[in-house]
């Protein structure tokens, strides 16, 4: 009989920094996972922005799109502010049929430009959630893949010069992008202080989460499946677990 192989320990995130900037295809991929960090971080006194690409408006099946996009955008606000996030913008790119491309790497960079952050976050761009069968969501794939193109595009005045104007610069100071809860994770950061937090910032988007299934979803039970075996890898009770790519060896 084989043996059930032993999850890797988790490195701990650097958290040397002091700007994050995190870019996410849809209101509610944050906190499914990644929210009880940012509160963390809030909480050392770090500044942290989002970013979101669509505003989710394809995500309620009983509810029209124009109405649920303010629905949703107003859900990740007070979801933001439960984590201490006070800025939080929307792109505007169509829920549903994000594409990736220079358009998005444009509007992406651009952000990145205006905020100036020392750390770039964004969701898991992996094909599954599992390492196996669990497809991933095309909208998180390609915002993903373009976020990693952004942030470096960003430090290079040459690409999208046309931004250039009102005393915009490029900013090369992005030293890494963090993809949260990859398959292929291999540094964590504990949640433990901070995970109740984590759970009312998902628990904030209270009209999409009605409309999921049949309608009793826990945020609480949910989130403790994640991050209890990652706190495992970690040896702590909780914890939220990235995917890290140095932007540039040099």
């Amino acid at each position: 009989m084989s043996e059930t192989p032993v999850a890797r320990p988790l490195e701990p995130l650097d958290e040397t920094w002091q700007r994050a900037l995190a870019v996410v295809a849809h209101p509610d991929d944050l906190e499914f996972g990644a929210a009880a960090a940012i509160a963390r971080w809030t909480g050392q006194g770090k500044t942290v922005v989002y970013c979101l690409v669509t505003s989710g408006e394809a995500g309620i099946d009983g509810m029209d799109p124009d109405r649920a996009r303010e629905v949703r955008e107003a859900e990740q606000r007070e979801s933001a502010r439960i984590v201490g996030v006070d800025t939080v913008e929307f792109l505007g790119q169509p829920d549903g049929i994000v594409e990736y491309g220079v358009p998005l790497r444009r509007a992406i960079a651009e952000v990145v430009r205006r905020h100036r952050p020392d750390v770039v976050i964004t969701n898991n761009f992996r094909d599954t959630w599992d390492g196996d069968v669990m497809l991933n969501q095309s909208d998180h794939i390609a915002t993903g893949k373009a976020t990693l193109d952004a942030a470096r595009d960003a430090g290079n005045r040459w690409v999208f010069p046309e931004q250039l104007t009102d005393g915009l610069e490029p900013w090369n100071g992005v030293k890494q992008i963090w993809a949260a809860g990859s398959p292929s994770s291999r540094y964590g950061v504990d949640v433990t202080d901070t995970f109740e937090a984590g759970v009312a910032s998902l628990a904030a988007h209270d009209a999409y989460l009605k409309g999921l299934g049949s309608g009793d979803f826990d945020p609480e039970e949910f989130l403790a499946s994640m991050s209890r075996p990652a706190g495992t890898r970690m040896g702590c009770t909780y914890a939220a677990t990235f995917e890290v790519f140095p932007l540039s060896l040099f």
